[in-house]
């Protein structure tokens, strides 16, 4: 299994940004996915989910109604729509494979294989 993510990078507050996950070496349609980040000196917090299909999502309530989660199972790949951001919404943003068709639970113990990570920073 390899998860590899990207488009990152340094924007200014309220800009936009979309993130990709290309996953690789299992069958990415049976599975869900999420995204978390981790801020300088602060633990790995769950940003969003989504079902194997698509038709479920969940957010945290820190970026709901400014990120959207979205899926192409045609091409193995997850993203991450950021708009609105804000200064902290800075961190390394990672994606990670669920370990079943959905993920309620926002914990991590509950993905199984992760990305390398890709760093967004905001400035304000």
């Amino acid at each position: 299994v390899q998860l590899q993510a990207s488009g990152g990078g340094l924007v200014q507050a309220g800009d936009s940004l979309r993130l990709s996950c290309a996953a690789s070496g299992y069958t990415f349609r049976s599975y869900s996915m999420g995204w978390f980040r981790q801020a300088p000196g602060k633990e790995r917090e769950f940003v969003a989910a989504i079902s194997w299909g698509g038709g479920t999502t969940d957010y945290a309530e820190s970026v709901k109604g400014r990120f959207t989660i979205s899926r192409d199972n045609a091409k193995n790949t997850v993203y991450l729509q950021m708009n609105s951001l804000k200064p902290e919404d800075t961190g390394v943003y990672y994606c990670a494979k669920g370990r079943a068709t959905w993920i309620s639970s926002r914990t991590s113990y509950d993905f199984d294989y992760w990305g390398q990570g890709t760093q967004v920073t905001v400035s304000s």
